[in-house]
């Protein structure tokens, strides 16, 4: 064997290229070319995950500014909004009155609670859900639904103007815009007129503008989920538009909203209580309970506590008890659209037909407990 045998184990001679004299040189079967090729793989694999890193960032960088071009459609622009005084609380945020580039507008603002209340999971959930409704809403048109104006999320922009200035909101307020109706919510009106009723024309034009409302929803594949008189206004012709009902199902994701306390729990379908998959009927069912509370004036249930509800609907068919003076025409839409079986209920426009077949001409509505009793729905007139 010749004298490189004497280098040591990595193949290269003790000599290379020392003061020795002797010529470096390699031993062609001591080389691990394996493990050669597992550094370059590496080393390769390195700087392409550092140059693909660098693209991305430069790929961020270039969205982040586009985005900001390209904002979406139902965007506002926030210093256009100016927040005012409180109009109405909820469980997720507050109802304000406002003007957006000179709009007499209502504002829903959504605190979500990111500040270490919820998931990032959960917000990403919210967040995209609100996206998604809101892409929907922007979109509608029809008298009987609330106008639409915009809606921002998640921006530092928003302020609420005071007697002593602005009061700026934390990011994690989002915010719908939409247009103020100055007659209130449904429920509010009902109440009011709790003693004296409502005149039979009255009702059957209040329950029809809730009816295309919901039929209009329908036909443009939104089931609302949350149909209830509370969730609609009144303008000043005291025309009813269905609202919130966007924000609602973006709502409904928070475990305490669909309760009692929220007067959701009486409009909640069978299906929906038994925790069953369902679909538009649910609507028809909850219009079904709100044309009740249209004609009596009074709220469905209220004496009994959730769980009674929730077992005497399901498992008794219970439901609100029609007054002897209500008119069989619309004492049959009713009963129809409140229909154990989801199936049965009739579709929205079928119960826009039923109520627009009624005659309104004799009717006066339901009789006050505190008049004399006898059945005197087809006076000329009574109510407002």
């Amino acid at each position: 064997m010749s004298e490189g045998e004497n280098g040591n184990g990595n193949g290269v001679g003790e000599g290379g290229g020392g003061g020795g004299g002797g010529v470096g040189f390699v031993r062609a079967d001591k080389i691990d070319l394996k493990s050669i090729d597992e550094q370059l793989q590496r080393h390769l694999n390195r700087a392409w995950t550092m140059e693909k890193n660098k693209n991305n960032e430069q790929q961020e960088e270039e969205e982040e500014k586009d985005g900001e071009k390209r904002r979406y459609d139902w965007e506002i622009e926030p210093s256009k909004l100016i927040i005012k005084s409180v109009i109405a609380r909820g469980s997720f945020g507050t109802v304000h009155r406002g003007f957006y580039d000179s709009l007499d507008v209502a504002v829903k603002l959504l605190d979500w609670g990111e500040e270490g209340q919820r998931s990032e999971a959960g917000i990403a959930s919210l967040r995209a859900a609100f996206t998604q409704e809101v892409s929907v809403w922007h979109k509608l048109d029809h008298p009987n639904v609330t106008k639409f104006i915009g809606a921002t999320m998640g921006t530092s922009e928003i302020s609420i103007q005071t007697d002593n200035g602005h009061i700026g909101m934390p990011r994690n307020v989002c915010c719908v815009v939409v247009e103020y109706l100055p007659g209130g919510n449904l429920k509010s009106y009902l109440i009011k007129n709790r003693r004296r009723k409502l005149a039979f024309k009255v009702v059957i034009q209040l329950a029809l503008d809730l009816a295309r409302g919901l039929s209009y929803l329908h036909s443009k594949k939104i089931v609302h989920r949350d149909v209830k008189t509370e969730n609609m206004l009144l303008d000043k012709t005291r025309t009813v538009k269905i609202a919130d009902f966007g924000v609602a199902r973006v709502e409904a994701l928070n475990p305490n909203d669909m309760t009692g306390e929220t007067g959701t729990l009486g409009y909640m379908a069978p299906e929906v209580l038994n925790g069953n998959p369902y679909n538009r009927k649910c609507d028809v069912y909850s219009f079904g309970i709100c044309l009740w509370e249209i004609y009596c004036c009074e709220m469905p249930y209220p004496d009994l506590s959730f769980s009674e509800v929730t077992s005497a609907v399901v498992r008794q068919n219970l439901r609100p008890e029609i007054p002897r003076c209500c008119p069989g025409s619309l004492a049959n839409v009713m009963k129809r659209c409140w229909d154990a079986n989801p199936d049965k209920r009739p579709e929205m426009d079928e119960a826009v037909s039923m109520l627009e077949a009624i005659d309104t001409s004799r009717g006066g509505g339901m009789i006050p407990l505190d008049q004399p009793q006898g059945c005197f729905c087809f006076r000329k007139y009574r109510g407002p």
